[in-house]
C-alpha cells in the first residue's frame, strides 16, 4: 500500500478505524459461512475454529510478522506475537460478557479444548525458557527453538483429532441447548445456494481480511512512530489489539449464533499459530535467531499468556463454571488478569 507516514495522525487514526471496521464486516460473515460449511461437510466445529477460522483470522499476523523482521524490528515481531496470545484469548473474555447466557467454558461436551490449551501451555512454558536461556542456531541464521515450535505445531494438531476421535469423557451436569439464551440464525438464508458457492464467499472474506488486516497493522506501525512509543511496548499492546481484531470479530460472531466451541477453538488455534510463526520471521530476519532479541516485556507477556490459559483451562475441567453477573468466573480472572499486564507493561516501558 502507499506510505502514510505523511499524514497526519487524525488521517492515520481514521484509517485504522475504517481498516478495523471492514475486518469486523469480514469477520462476523466468516464465523457464519464456516458455521454452515462445517454443518454441510459434517466437520466438527472445533476442527473449523481449529483450523480454517484460526488460520485466516491470523493473515493479520502473518503479514506484519514478515514485514516487521525483514526491517529488521524484532521487537514489534516478537510484541506482536507474544502479545497478542494474551489479547486473543482475553476475547473470549469479552464474548463469555456480551454473547453468552452462561459462562462460556461450560458448553464443551468433549475434553479437546481443555488437551489443546494444555499443550499450548507446554509451548509457551519452553518459548519462555528459550527466551531465558538463548536459542541456538548452529546452521545458520534460524535457531533450533524456532523450529523445534514450528514442527510441534501440526504435532498438536495431530493428537487433538486423534484424541477428539477417541474421547470417552463424559461431562455431566452440563446447561442445554435450550439454556444458550440465543437466536440460533435460520439457516434458509443459505437455502439454494451451493456449498462450493459458499466457500466462494469464504475465501473472499479472508482475502478482505487479509487486506484490512495488513492496513490495520501499517496504520498501529505509523502511530507508533507518530507518537514516539517504543516499538516493543506498541507490539505488546497497540499492534497485537489490532492484529486481533479478526479473532474478536469472529469469536463473538460464533458466539451469537451459538458456536460456542468453534469460538474457544479458534482462539486456541491462533494462539497456536502465533508459535509456529517464530519460523518464518527466524527465517526472514536476518542477524540471527530471533527468540534472542527477546526482553523483558515479551517475557512478560508469555508468562501473562500462559496464566490466562490455565484459567480457561480450569473453568473447562470443573465443567459447570461459576457464573458471576452472567459471565464465567473465569472469564472475569482472565480479563482482571489481561489489564492487569497491560498495566505491568505499562510499568517495564
Amino acid at each position: 500500500m502507499a506510505d502514510i507516514g505523511g499524514l497526519p495522525v487524525a488521517g492515520v487514526a481514521a484509517l485504522f478505524a475504517a481498516a478495523a471496521a471492514l475486518v469486523w464486516f469480514a469477520g462476523t460473515r466468516l464465523a457464519v459461512l464456516g458455521d454452515e460449511i462445517a454443518e454441510r461437510l459434517n466437520l466438527a466445529r472445533e476442527f473449523v475454529g481449529l483450523i480454517f477460522l484460526a488460520t485466516v483470522t491470523e493473515f493479520p499476523e502473518i503479514v506484519t510478522t514478515v514485514a516487521s523482521a525483514s526491517i529488521e524490528n524484532p521487537d514489534l515481531v516478537l510484541g506482536n506475537l507474544f502479545g497478542g496470545i494474551t489479547v486473543n484469548t482475553a476475547i473470549l473474555a469479552v464474548a463469555d460478557f456480551f454473547a453468552v447466557r452462561y459462562a462460556l467454558t461450560s458448553w464443551p461436551r468433549k475434553p479437546t479444548h481443555a488437551l489443546v490449551a494444555v499443550m499450548l501451555i507446554v509451548l509457551l512454558s519452553l518459548l519462555l525458557v528459550i527466551t531465558l536461556i538463548g536459542d541456538w542456531a548452529p546452521l545458520g541464521p534460524v535457531g533450533l527453538g524456532a523450529l523445534a515450535l514450528a514442527v510441534l505445531f501440526p504435532v498438536v494438531i495431530a493428537l487433538q483429532r486423534g484424541f477428539d476421535q477417541r474421547s470417552s469423557w463424559a461431562p455431566v451436569d452440563l446447561p442445554g441447548d435450550t439454556d444458550r439464551g440465543v437466536v440460533i440464525r435460520d439457516r434458509g438464508v443459505f437455502a439454494g445456494q451451493a456449498t462450493a458457492a459458499l466457500i466462494l464467499r469464504a475465501l473472499i472474506y479472508s482475502g478482505l481480511i487479509f487486506a484490512a488486516g495488513y492496513t490495520l497493522a501499517v496504520a498501529a506501525d505509523t502511530l507508533s512512530v507518530k507518537t514516539g512509543m517504543g516499538a516493543s511496548f506498541i507490539g505488546v499492546t497497540l499492534l497485537a489489539l489490532a492484529t486481533s481484531m479478526p479473532e474478536l470479530s469472529t469469536t463473538l460472531a460464533a458466539a451469537r449464533i451459538g458456536a460456542y466451541t468453534m469460538a474457544i477453538a479458534n482462539i486456541f488455534g491462533s494462539n497456536l499459530i502465533m508459535l509456529a510463526l517464530i519460523l518464518p520471521a527466524d527465517i526472514a530476519y536476518g542477524p540471527g535467531a530471533i527468540l534472542n532479541e527477546a526482553g523483558v516485556a515479551v517475557q512478560f507477556s508469555l508468562a501473562t499468556g500462559i496464566m490466562v490459559t490455565a484459567i480457561y483451562v480450569a473453568g473447562i475441567l470443573i465443567r459447570r463454571t461459576p457464573s458471576v453477573l452472567g459471565a464465567g468466573l473465569d472469564s472475569w480472572l482472565v480479563m482482571v488478569t489481561y489489564l492487569g499486564s497491560l498495566a505491568g507493561l505499562w510499568f517495564l516501558a
